[in-house]
């Protein structure tokens, strides 16, 4: 019991550093992450590719796969950009048609009877009518005028060189996973004491298969949920409805919140992208349509998508993912609520492995035994 405590401690003072170093160093933490999540989409690719005959040459070097599937990864997000642009360049046509003196020609006339009303009763002094709508025209256009440009242009030089650096990092991160396959578990194999070794390699591998089945199953959720919402809009007639799609998709990936800005979305695109000769009657109906392919494609999300990839890739109960989701939004906010399931699945795996370990391979006795 001692050494089984002595171990316990030992354990949680391991965690402890982990993740106060995942603190001190969460940009670093996040590039590897982030570089684990791509090397496990590219690794089937790069395999692929380096076994394919081109040629007469069995296979490519690994070095030209990576570049391949670097480039295929390059052409996806060039084809999203380019879906996005018509849609973003249609929303701010649409706010630059919004001129500010019809903004403000249209709330003078109520401004214009308040200050009729302030200087009857005389609970203003001094003060002519039109005063109101002047004092709001000043501050308005001052608060316009007051943006520095400067601090707006040091923000943006900030945010991308940060972006380009995290880039880079995540390129050569990934670059090396997939070039030097098991890397990250053999350096954590190298620090294991030889008496946790079987223990820690049945966890690693049994960690790694419901990883690499959750994240497969989580992508097919993706592309589920584009069929249907691209299929859905198209059906009623909104504009860049796979542009649309293509968010409602991704923005899944974060439980209960994301189907709910999905939709929201939608929307608003619908709204704006509508013809400006409709009534509110028919602005209604349209709504509604948004409202019920949304409700539709989240039902079946609900019903037949995750209860299969949840459930059956991670093999955890329904409730244990509700409380995982909800523990991990209370500890770090919707990163937490994405990342709960791999980490509840890292940590369910780990404990049960620990356990095995102490029935099977009896790691925490002083005196093992042979194992028959």
């Amino acid at each position: 019991m001692f050494l089984l405590n002595k171990f316990t401690l030992k354990i949680a003072v391991l965690v402890a550093l982990l993740l106060l170093v995942g603190w001190v160093f969460s940009n670093i933490v996040l590039y590897i992450v982030v570089s684990v999540i791509l090397a496990t989409i590219l690794k089937p690719m790069v395999s692929g590719i380096t076994h394919f005959k081109f040629l007469g040459v069995v296979g490519l070097p690994r070095v030209v796969a990576i570049l391949i599937a670097y480039a295929v990864l390059l052409g996806v997000v060039t084809l999203l950009v380019v879906m996005f642009i018509p849609l973003v360049s249609n929303q701010l046509e649409m706010i630059e048609q919004i001129k500010m003196d019809k903004m403000l020609a249209s709330i003078e006339e109520p401004i214009n009877v308040l200050e009729k009303f302030l200087i009857k009763k005389q609970l203003v002094h001094d003060k002519q009518e039109g005063f109101m709508v002047d004092a709001l025209e000043d501050h308005f256009l001052s608060d316009i005028t007051a943006l520095d440009a400067s601090k707006v242009i040091n923000h943006f030089i900030n945010f991308t060189s940060q972006f380009f650096i995290g880039l880079l990092a995540v390129t050569f991160i990934t670059f090396f996973l997939l070039y030097e396959k098991g890397i990250l578990k053999r350096l954590f194999l190298s620090i294991v004491p030889n008496a946790y070794f079987e223990m820690t390699i049945a966890a690693l591998y049994k960690i790694e298969k419901l990883l690499t089945n959750y994240l497969l199953g989580l992508l097919l959720q993706t592309f589920a949920i584009f069929t249907l919402t691209s299929t859905g809009l198209t059906i009623i007639g909104i504009e860049y409805a796979f542009t649309v799609a293509v968010f409602a998709a991704f923005i899944n990936v974060i439980p209960y919140i994301g189907p709910f800005v999905g939709g929201l979305v939608a929307v608003i695109v619908g709204l704006t992208t509508a013809p400006l000769t409709w009534t509110g009657e028919q602005y209604g109906v349209l709504i509604l349509q948004i409202i019920g392919v949304a409700t539709i494609v989240h039902l079946i999300d609900n019903i037949l998508l995750q209860p299969i990839i949840f459930s059956k890739t991670v093999k955890a109960h329904p409730l244990e993912i509700f409380v995982a989701i909800f523990a991990g939004a209370s500890l770090a906010g919707v990163i937490g609520m994405v990342s709960a399931i791999p980490v509840y699945t890292v940590l369910r795996v780990s404990f049960t492995e620990l356990a095995n370990g102490y029935k099977r391979y009896q790691v925490f006795s002083r005196y093992q035994k042979p194992l028959l």
